[in-house]
């Protein structure tokens, strides 16, 4: 089973930037997975917001993130993390990693709140 714990949300104004950070564990877990941030926004399905490939490289970016934020992955630590800049309202949501596609359970996320 792999363990995932997300950190590093909190409330931050529109056009400011947080950095969020994921750690994986667990017997199951593969360096060899893809692995992606999700977001799920109140009243709205799970989206994949990016993802990195096992070897470390951004793969893709949804078109609403894009340009604004940065997946990287260290696979020493099994920890992949999420630059957010330039924070809209519209980016408020509960972020998540796992690996893409996802695998066993999700983590409890870490809220981001941008105010307006």
């Amino acid at each position: 089973q792999v363990q995932l714990v997300e950190s590093g949300g909190g409330l931050v104004q529109a056009g400011g930037s947080l950095r969020l950070s994921c750690a994986a564990s667990g017997p199951t877990f593969s360096r060899r997975y893809d692995m992606g941030w999700f977001r799920q926004a109140p009243g709205k399905e799970r989206e994949l917001v990016a993802a990195a490939s096992w070897l470390g490289g951004a793969i893709y970016y949804s078109d609403s993130v894009k340009g604004r934020f940065t997946i990287s992955r260290d696979n020493v630590r099994n920890m992949v993390t999420l630059q957010m800049n330039s924070l809209t309202p519209e980016d408020t949501a509960v972020y998540y990693c796992n690996s893409n596609p996802p695998r066993g359970d999700w983590g409890q996320g870490t809220q981001v709140t941008v105010s307006s």
